[in-house]
């Protein structure tokens, strides 16, 4: 297996999980939260879409899902269409609510494009230096990681707060 193969994999489980997360729940019940400051399971898993489509179309240099494929206009959200979800107040977050189906439509579109770009990805680029911010810089490598740990953080979440949801 090559390293865009590992990554291929693990992108790909993501929206089967989130789909998990959400099946069978109203908008009422994405949108609910276990305490008033809590993230719903509609904001993790539309942030964690948003966040893998902004930093996967950086890398790529190509349009983000969210705005090339009109999702941002489908979503109809009260956001900027630059808008990913990082920094957002509670009430911001309890403004997604939309269908189950909205969100892992837009997650699996993500996820193709990720999968487009890792598999179009050579072997050496694994090295190229894309942001010089850091100590040490960081790498396309390591930003792939970065975003399929943050991925991987917020379906959880969003899984643990359907678990909560149930047991209400």
């Amino acid at each position: 297996m090559t390293p865009s193969d590992v990554l291929i994999e693990a992108f790909d489980r993501l929206p089967a999980i989130a789909r998990d997360a959400v099946s069978g729940l109203t908008v009422d019940d994405l949108a609910w939260r276990p305490d008033p400051e809590a993230n719903t399971i509609a904001w993790l898993v539309w942030h964690t879409a948003r966040g893998q489509d902004v930093q996967i179309a950086d890398l790529a240099a190509s349009e983000q899902v969210w705005t090339a494929d009109g999702w941002a206009e489908t979503f109809g959200l009260p956001f900027a269409p630059g808008e990913m979800g990082y920094g957002q107040s509670a009430a911001e977050a309890g403004e997604v609510r939309v269908e189950a189906d909205l969100l892992i439509g837009y997650l699996e579109a993500v996820t193709l494009r990720t999968r487009g770009y890792l598999d179009d990805l050579d072997p050496a680029s694994y090295a190229d230096v894309v942001d010089e911010q850091w100590e040490p810089p960081v790498t396309a490598g390591a930003r792939l990681v970065s975003i399929l740990g943050d991925c991987s953080q917020h379906i959880g979440q969003a899984s643990y707060v359907r678990g909560l949801l149930d047991r209400r």
